[in-house]
């Protein structure tokens, strides 16, 4: 079998990784061996994120929610328990929405839930 050296590919690889760390701090953005280790913690940084996200984003919701209900006199916990009686449709995210961007709107659907 005829011999294969590596150079190329190693290179190759090598400007690949380090590109990919761009704009990482310290050696992590120039040594090989550091920067294949840093992007190994961001990919399971940035997988375990992504879940982690759609929490974060529902707990902005229910206090945009609770904000909007309070001036209106109700809580958070009373108005959802009312509206799943209710049947109420509407998921957190559009109610959220509407909260914060169409007041009026919301108040109807509190007074429909009421």
């Amino acid at each position: 079998m005829t011999r294969v050296k590596k150079g190329v590919n190693a290179l190759k690889n090598r400007r690949n990784v380090l590109r990919q760390t761009k704009g990482f701090r310290f050696r992590r953005s120039t040594n090989e061996a550091a920067a294949n280790e840093a992007l190994a913690h961001a990919g399971a940084y940035s997988f375990a994120h992504r879940r982690d996200k759609k929490g974060d984003f529902r707990r902005l919701w229910n206090v945009k929610i609770n904000a909007a209900l309070r001036p209106l006199g109700f809580s958070y916990s009373k108005f959802i328990g009312a509206a799943k009686k209710k049947g109420l449709a509407l998921d957190r995210k559009t109610l959220a929405t509407l909260a914060e961007h169409n007041p009026e709107t919301f108040a109807k659907v509190v007074a429909s839930v009421k």
